[in-house]
């Protein structure tokens, strides 16, 4: 399979959790957006997650939309992203995982996405709208046979059968989503995760990476209690929008990266 899978095998041995973080694709535009991923892997990503901007997301907060539409107006598209791994993936040096919607992975023809993915060196896609019922006939076997790895979401109100679902599906690791709604950085956890976080990871064979809400050095080590990896992705997407225009910005999302890594270290 991909290189997702002995990273949370290294971090195990290194009795801690995997960092992740996440930033749109082509956000502010795609020469910058190569910089902050370097950014990113400096800072001590152990798996990063990337994400193609869409026009009409359903679990991204206002602060991820944005980010999409700014990277949707620079002209970024998935065969931009993908381009943009292939050059990046190599010198980075950490595997990374595709956040995408499944529209622009259709429009693109499912095998013929899975062929660019592999490609360029995706080493994990996260398709947050496509149920794993549905992604079973074409994406899963797609992705599988190019030692890709599937990721699926749980969240708090997942039963048992959906459970069991994605735990048939997700290769790499499961995503389990911190709170209903959408994405967006919170000043304070909700209350029942990390009991829940605990319960789904007794039922799973894979790694659990637990994200949406989470911002600061005390939420990833409160989270890395009951977690195999944390992923942060609003609270450094708002770095981006907001320096976007200073000379300094990688330097500043490095150093706020490094802060959130070292909590795990």
């Amino acid at each position: 399979m991909s290189e997702i899978g002995p990273v949370f095998e290294r971090c195990r041995e290194e009795k801690r959790a995997a960092f992740i973080p996440y930033l749109t694709g082509g956000d502010p535009d795609l020469e910058t957006s190569g910089r902050l991923l370097e950014a990113l892997a400096a800072g001590g990503a152990d798996l990063i997650e990337i994400g193609v901007p869409f026009s009409d997301p359903i679990a991204d907060g206002p602060v991820n939309q944005r980010a999409a539409a700014r990277a949707l107006a620079a002209g970024t598209s998935l065969s931009a992203v993908l381009d943009l791994v292939a050059r990046y993936r190599d010198k980075l040096g950490v595997p990374m995982v595709l956040f995408t919607y499944f529209n622009p992975i259709l429009a693109a023809g499912v095998e013929r996405f899975a062929e660019r993915a592999e490609a360029s060196g995706v080493d994990g896609v996260l398709c947050v709208d496509l149920p794993p019922e549905e992604a079973a006939s074409e994406l899963i076997p797609a992705l599988r046979a190019r030692d890709i790895d599937s990721v699926f979401l749980l969240a708090p109100t997942s039963d048992r059968r959906r459970i069991q679902a994605v735990a048939r599906a997700s290769t790499g690791f499961v995503y389990y989503v911190s709170r209903t709604g959408v994405t967006g950085a919170r000043e304070e956890l909700p209350k029942p995760l990390l009991k829940e976080a605990k319960r789904m990871r007794r039922r799973l064979s894979q790694p659990l990476a637990v994200g949406f809400g989470i911002s600061t050095p005390e939420q990833v080590r409160s989270v890395a209690r009951v977690a195999d990896g944390v992923v942060v992705g609003s609270a450094l997407v708002r770095i981006v929008e907001e320096h976007a225009s200073e000379p300094g910005l990688a330097e500043r999302l490095e150093a706020q990266v490094r802060e959130l890594a070292d909590a795990l270290r």
